[in-house]
């Protein structure tokens, strides 16, 4: 009989991690998060998508986030290459509920708020430690190796380890199993600006999606709180970054140049720090599960964050990691099938979401065209933009819009490490 002083070990205090740590800890059991850095830390993936809705309201952060003073998001809208704007896709004409308005959150208020959350329901929570291993009995995962803010080093040992480290995707890639997208190969360049022109009313707060003229990059534009935008500029790695002369920030300002509808709602707006970069390769590990552990988050997959789903899924996974967890324990059965079951249900809505980011990403491609020639297929599209994957079925749409560009295949769910 094993005697640990921690049922579940959790890597990584955002989104995914905290909604494990909260939801485990709130079943029973003693868990413990552990996060490398000390929050409020900045973090980018600012918008939501309406679906967050329910994983708030299971996790009792609903009421917080209603009296918040994050800018209200109603809709998203998108532009062409030739400037001109979409009708905006507003949630609620869809669905009248209060679930059809989500929010524009600053990440290190929001990150902290759930990390918090995640300490009241029950879970220990240690910042300032890093995980540099997990620790392996032959394929089984039985704990930690970490370095507390002091540099000393512990091992840690719980019954199943959740990997919620993000892109560092530590156990996919001690195991060799995270596999890029191939064709999703995308950087990123953004900051946030100040005084940016807005919409008025319920479109204040819209997520915009804006192609440059040559549509070899789209820019974000994300209004939150204070007269903050949030702005950046995406594109295949090999155009924006590796084949380019000049530093991040003049880069974005040719790719500004580019893009007209951008430039006018930035002529009088501040800069407010310097440009970050990063690399969005889209990947996916090939397994949610091994025995003992459970990846959720970005530490599963990263999709193009086109769409903002980024956070949605990371809650999405968190919760149903939770719930195998919960019944790994009332089972006394902590093997990958069992611990991952919820990949079965979970990966194919990822997989909606990541064939409407081939759509987009199709230069021939247009939104438009497409609902002018198939108007049934529009609440699917606004189900997939609002996070409804896991409540309508949305698959009717991709018959339609495979006949108007190439869509990838279905990737397969495995409980396990694949051999």
């Amino acid at each position: 009989m094993r005697s640990d002083p921690y049922d579940v070990i959790v890597i990584g205090g955002g989104p995914a991690g905290s909604t494990v740590a909260a939801l485990v800890a709130e079943y029973g059991h003693r868990v413990l998060l552990l996060e490398r850095a000390r929050f409020p830390r900045f973090q980018i993936g600012e918008s939501l998508m309406p679906g967050t809705y329910w994983s708030f309201k299971r996790l009792g952060v609903l009421e917080k986030l209603k009296k918040s003073a994050y800018v209200k998001k109603y809709s998203v809208q998108f532009f062409g290459a030739s400037g001109r704007g979409s009708a905006p896709f507003y949630f609620h004409r869809h669905d009248p509920h209060e679930s059809s308005v989500t929010w524009q959150v600053l990440r290190s208020e929001f990150d902290r708020m759930l990390l918090e959350n995640a300490r009241e329901k029950g879970a220990s929570v240690r910042q300032g430690t890093a995980v540099q291993e997990v620790l392996f009995n032959e394929d089984r995962a039985v704990g930690v190796r970490a370095k507390d803010s002091d540099g000393s080093l512990n091992d840690l040992t719980a019954r199943v380890i959740v990997d919620a480290t993000g892109r560092s995707a530590l156990i996919s890639r001690k195991l060799n199993i995270k596999t890029e997208e191939p064709t999703l190969k995308k950087a990123s360049l953004f900051t946030h600006f100040r005084s940016g022109s807005r919409e008025a009313g319920i479109d204040e707060g819209a997520t915009l999606i804006l192609h440059t003229r040559t549509k070899d990059a789209w820019f974000w534009y994300i209004p939150l709180a204070d007269d903050v935008v949030s702005v950046g500029v995406v594109g295949d790695i090999g155009y924006l970054l590796q084949q380019r002369e000049g530093t991040p920030q003049e880069i974005f300002e040719e790719e500004l140049d580019r893009c007209p509808p951008m430039q006018d709602r930035l002529e009088r707006a501040r800069q407010l720090f310097p440009m970050k970069v990063t690399s969005d390769f889209s990947y996916r590990a090939s397994s949610v599960s091994g025995d003992g552990w459970v990846l959720v988050g970005d530490a599963y997959g990263f999709l193009d964050p086109v769409y903002s789903s980024g956070v949605f899924l990371a809650l999405k996974s968190g919760e149903m990691a939770a719930d195998a967890i919960h019944e790994a324990f009332r089972n006394d059965d902590f093997s990958a099938r069992r611990l991952g079951n919820w990949g079965e249900e979970f990966i194919p809505g990822m997989e909606a979401v990541r064939k409407l980011v081939y759509a987009f990403y199709t230069k021939e491609f247009s939104f438009s065209r497409f609902l002018d020639a198939h108007p049934e297929c529009l609440d699917g599209i606004v189900d997939i933009l609002s996070g409804k994957i896991y409540i309508n079925d949305v698959t009717s749409i991709f018959g339609p819009m495979g006949q108007m560009c190439n869509l990838p295949e279905d990737v397969a769910h495995y409980s396990g490490t694949p051999v």
